[in-house]
């Protein structure tokens, strides 16, 4: 759950919390900032329910797990059902004729949670007592009991946590203890530190009849203020969630990926933006720009997509004074040029000419400084920059581009066409960037066919990097994904290739999306796990990546290739990890155990944008 700010609500289905981010409430530092990094605060790590029965047993309904690796309590074994009923978390446990509902939401563009525990059945009433496990640390971090107590300050209805959070709710009972060891088996499993301790702030406690509502909210901003009660937070996000499907007319996995795009779209200050994935990824210009169509013209916001491309444009155009500016940080090389198809998408699809001929100008600035384009043949060449492809370790780039890289130069074809398209409808002379498109396309078409039958995935690499390669350019005939751009992209380089395409599906599709390298090529990495190392060595070499599913449905669509049952296994994904949403990663091999982030703005906005094709 999102708070339109940046900030988020995360967990796990039965309540155990496995990773470092995990929590009821986490902040963006600065909200709606955009910041690359995704600087966040976690706050409320958990509000741990415990029933009290008639009889007087008292039944944990909540679970930990400690760095004895013990899951104590167990109140996970009563959980009953959980449901996204309009995009709203809903669990249910049961002990015998009692049963229990807890529902939470965040109130769009307030950076705060709203929790709702409902007495479904019961013969009389019941006593619920929630403790409210507290931290206060950099969502990326972890805090333990050694830095001294949290400063609590009791208010009305609960309290202040580090004059940076409240929580309020009913029958406060203060407490002020560390529970110790808390342990977050998925970084282990990624080679982090994963221990930490939780601080006991209090407990609330009510007697709730049968259909009565415990509520219980946490916010931060103004702390004098309370909030909307919790049910009516509740109330307000299910009629959100329905309003976003109506304006995008949406129906089935759609009406799913929907309410999974409106996850990623924030505002602050500065207008819209997009946040890459949650839980730990910010705002970059690439994914932004890469999830563009899917997130905003194929969900109904248009007027906010414009709002972007604007902001975006002119901002990078002002920013980039010359390569390596202060803008490059925040950018791979082939965001400019996937900005530039988002500007395309848009006008042509909404038929906006006036965002043409605001955005021509300072997009074309924005090109022609931020690439560099070799006087031999017009083509992009790379030096040490990495692309989207930009695993790393110690020992640098583990899938080096230095040289001209197949999809930079696809999309520099198809950016060359879009500037001229622009200029032309600007009402002037489009005579420059029509002979750069033509001359570039040229080249394209004579220099990456490969004999192996498909693309160079870069050529006139370093022989260092690519001894293999054809006489003296080094060329590298790795069988990847990145080739697709070639045939996918709205002003392709390439209208032939069918032989290509076939070979490219048969060694790199899975129900998951792509592989980013074929099994048969040295190098390949089946598992993504491990440590950062580990992970960041398989990152893109042979990890699938779901989004690619959106260039490979293209592809087969220009090239006239079927594409019966291709995306059933990604509409059956949206049930299984990231709860009706879309991973970032999957492993290479069977079974395709998905990885990375488990939301993913790239991988949402491709399958919603095929979907709305077919």
């Amino acid at each position: 759950m999102t708070d339109g700010l940046g900030g988020f609500a995360t967990g796990t289905v039965p309540g155990l919390r496995t990773r470092r981010y995990h929590s009821l409430l986490t902040l963006a530092a600065v909200p709606g900032s955009g910041d690359a990094t995704g600087e966040r605060r976690l706050a409320l790590a958990a509000l741990d329910l415990t029933v009290t029965l008639p009889t007087g047993a008292k039944v944990p309904l909540f679970t930990h797990e400690w760095e004895s690796r013990a899951l104590v309590p167990r109140g996970d074994r009563h959980l009953e059902t959980f449901a996204l009923i309009d995009g709203v978390p809903r669990w249910r446990w049961r002990i015998g004729g009692v049963v229990i509902e807890r529902e939470l939401a965040m109130r769009h563009g307030h950076p705060g949670v709203a929790v709702t525990h409902r007495v479904v059945s019961a013969a009389e009433p019941v006593g619920l007592a929630v403790a409210a496990m507290c931290t206060w640390r950099d969502a990326h971090d972890l805090r333990r009991a050694g830095s001294g107590p949290l400063r609590v300050e009791q208010v009305a209805g609960g309290v202040i946590v580090e004059d940076a959070y409240r929580i309020a709710g009913p029958g406060w009972q203060a407490g002020g203890e560390w529970h110790l060891g808390a342990y977050a088996r998925e970084e282990a499993a990624r080679g982090l530190p994963a221990v930490e301790d939780l601080w006991h702030a209090g407990t609330y406690f009510e007697q709730v009849s049968p259909g009565g509502v415990m509520e219980i909210s946490a916010w931060a901003g103004e702390l004098t203020e309370r909030p909307v009660p919790a049910t009516s937070v509740i109330t307000a996000a299910r009629a959100r969630s329905r309003e976003l499907v109506a304006a995008a007319k949406a129906e089935g996995s759609v009406e799913t990926l929907v309410l999974a795009a409106d996850a990623f779209v924030v505002h602050g200050a500065d207008g819209p933006d997009v946040v890459a994935g949650y839980p730990w990824f910010g705002s970059y210009l690439g994914d932004t720009m890469t999830s563009y169509e899917g997130l905003f013209l194929d969900t109904g916001r248009v007027e906010e997509g414009r709002e972007l491309l604007l902001a975006h444009t002119v901002s990078a155009a002002e920013q980039i004074a010359e390569p390596g500016g202060p803008w490059a940080p925040r950018s791979s090389p082939d965001a400019p040029l996937w900005l530039a198809h988002a500007i395309d998408r848009h006008v042509r699809r909404t038929g906006d000419t006036d965002l043409a001929a605001e955005l021509v100008d300072p997009l074309g600035r924005l090109l022609r400084r931020h690439l560099d384009v070799d006087p031999a043949d017009g083509l992009v060449r790379l030096g040490t920059a990495a692309t989207w492809m930009n695993g790393y370790t110690e020992d640098g780039l583990v899938t080096p581009r230095i040289g001209k890289p197949v999809e930079i130069n696809a999309l520099w074809v198809n950016a060359l066409a879009v500037l001229a398209g622009l200029t032309a409808e600007a009402g002037r002379d489009d005579a420059g960037p029509r002979a750069g498109h033509d001359r570039a396309r040229a080249s394209f078409r004579a220099r990456f066919p490969a004999p192996e039958g498909w693309l160079y995935d870069v050529i006139d690499g370093p022989a260092a990097t690519y001894p293999l390669g054809a006489g003296s350019r080094h060329d590298d005939p790795s069988l990847r994904p990145n080739q697709l751009l070639a045939w996918s992209l709205p002003h392709a380089p390439l209208d032939e290739g069918v032989a290509a395409l076939h070979r490219i599906g048969d060694a790199l599709l899975t129900p998951l999306g792509l592989r980013t390298l074929a099994p048969t090529e040295y190098g390949y990495q089946g598992e993504h796990r491990g440590d950062r190392d580990e992970r960041d060595i398989a990152y893109h070499q042979g990890t699938v990546w779901p989004w690619l599913i959106g260039p490979y449905a293209d592809a087969c669509a220009a090239l006239g290739r079927p594409t019966d049952d291709l995306l059933d296994g990604l509409e059956a994904h949206l049930r299984e990890w990231g709860a009706g949403s879309v991973s970032e990663t999957a492993d290479g091999d069977p079974p395709h155990r998905a990885g990375g982030s488990p939301f993913s703005a790239r991988s949402v906005a491709e399958l919603l944008r095929v979907l709305r094709k077919a």
